[in-house]
């Protein structure tokens, strides 16, 4: 049986070689000096979007709503779309009147960052980094050389955390690692610590860093946050039930409707991870009914929906989530769920906007290679793809990049190197402890093509098993891959 993806077969050669059409990994260029007034502004230069507001809610909620972001912020916690606009404005207006304010700089920075990453509007990312490169500045009175203070802890966190959503993990390393030592007793120093090591693969490293943080004791409020960041690591070393639990108690305990609805989003997630359709999407609805802005729990909705069988529904998610959410990943899952179901023209339309997005994403120094190896591998050119993954191997080694650069590897013939790329992402003793039907779907038709049919049986039951619903073209791809390898062969046990 012939198994076709947009384009061409995931049996057939790769198709000829085509000029780039994708942007290099752009890295915006950082203020140098004291600018700190012309930084005000460039914040938001004539013509530039501003971030969507949602319908205005009481004079009462206004009035506390920038106070609710600052909370938030402050303390690295999650914060709803229109308090974060309404604390943007506030800040805004104080740099204004006040631009050797470090801390104002600072806080609009973090507000900046939080927007970006809950919108998936890299726009605002280099808001971000000129907002808090200027606290460092004005704090430092212009002295570039001038000694680091504690202070100084709270922009380079905010810096570290800008490099993670950029997946610039090695400045992310960096940063973190100055913030940490400026200042080891701040809880907030330790999350962009775990998510750089984990993006560079030393997963020693962030066990160490998780260790250091829940030794730390945290106060009340922002213990919950502490829990879904060890809920993340749990995850990543294959502790499906600890994460559960971590991240469930999170919610549970979270002081605002924001809040619990990021870590409800996240226990939705790990709910679709294990193959659990229903409870995904029980989770991802109370997310949005919380806190109507979460982006990735409408996404999270429509690949429910779709698992479910209910195609009308997942589709409208999806589009909704796409519209207001400019993240490639989004338009991607759209485009494979139209593929599926042979609606090829709109699967078309999705894949040339993940390209438009993804140039965006970079215009805002997002380090998009990852993604596009994976869009390349299996709707495009294979040869780019690894092409591509083999420079982000060599400069960020994550489990993601490794399980990218296999398939790609595979998609253009290279199977016995493909195979030690998916063994990295699968194998608990290389660092692979997620349990991800992915990451195993890829390692077994790999396997397949290398004639070794009992592992490749074995693992693409594993995927099915872990999650029979983890992607509407893959699944059947496997369901089919083990149908041609058929039944375990009937024979005599080896002699002894």
């Amino acid at each position: 049986m012939e198994i076709r993806q947009y384009g061409h077969s995931v049996t057939e050669p790769p198709p000829p070689r085509r000029r780039r059409r994708w942007p290099r990994r752009v890295l915006v260029t950082a203020l140098a000096g004291g600018v700190a007034a012309g930084a005000v502004l460039m914040l938001r230069p004539d013509g530039a979007r501003r971030p969507a507001r949602p319908p205005a809610a009481g004079p009462q909620a206004q009035a506390q709503a920038p106070a609710r972001a600052l909370t938030a912020v402050t303390a690295g916690l999650p914060a709803a779309l229109p308090d974060l606009a309404s604390l943007i404005g506030q800040q805004e207006s104080r740099v204004r009147a006040r631009p050797r304010d470090a801390r104002a700089w600072a806080v609009l920075g973090a507000a900046y960052l939080e927007l970006g990453r809950q919108s998936a509007d890299a726009a605002n990312y280099p808001k971000a980094e000129r907002a808090l490169r200027t606290s460092l500045e004005v704090r430092k009175g212009g002295n570039t050389r001038a000694a680091e203070s504690a202070e100084d802890a709270v922009s380079l966190e905010g810096l570290a955390s800008l490099a993670n959503a950029r997946r610039d993990f090695p400045a992310a390393k960096r940063y973190g690692e100055q913030a940490q030592k400026l200042a080891p007793k701040r809880w907030s120093a330790y999350p962009p610590l775990i998510d750089a090591y984990n993006g560079l693969g030393d997963y020693k490293s962030a066990r160490g860093a998780l260790d250091k943080l829940t030794g730390l004791r945290a106060g009340a409020a922002v213990r919950p946050a502490v829990m879904a960041r060890a809920s993340a690591v749990y995850r990543d070393r294959g502790w499906r039930e600890d994460a559960v639990a971590q991240l469930t108690d999170a919610a549970a305990t979270a002081r605002t409707p924001a809040e619990q609805a990021s870590y409800l989003t996240g226990v939705g997630q790990l709910a679709w991870e294990r193959g659990d359709r229903e409870d995904a999407l029980r989770h991802f609805t109370a997310a949005l009914r919380l806190d109507p802005g979460r982006r990735a729990a409408l996404a999270g909705k429509g690949r429910a929906l779709a698992a479910l069988g209910r195609t009308d529904e997942a589709i409208a998610a999806y589009r909704t989530a796409v519209a207001r959410r400019p993240d490639p990943q989004d338009a991607l899952e759209l485009g494979e769920l139209y593929e599926s179901l042979g609606m090829f023209p709109a699967a078309q339309a999705q894949y040339d906007l993940v390209r438009t997005r993804a140039r965006q994403a970079v215009a805002g120094g997002v380090d998009e290679e990852l993604l596009i190896g994976q869009f390349e591998a299996d709707h495009g050119d294979p040869r780019e793809a690894v092409e591509r993954l083999r420079e982000e191997w060599a400069r960020q080694p994550g489990i993601e990049v490794a399980d990218a650069l296999g398939w790609a590897l595979h998609r253009v013939g290279e199977d016995d190197e493909a195979l030690e790329f998916a063994s990295i992402a699968t194998d608990r003793t290389k660092g692979g402890g997620v349990r991800s039907a992915l990451y195993v779907f890829h390692r077994g038709m790999i396997e397949r093509e290398l004639d070794e049919h009992g592992p490749a049986r074995r693992h693409l039951q594993e995927a099915l098993r872990i999650s029979p619903y983890f992607s509407p073209l893959r699944e059947p791809a496997a369901r089919a891959a083990l149908q041609e390898l058929g039944d375990v062969p009937d024979e005599p046990l080896p002699a002894s």
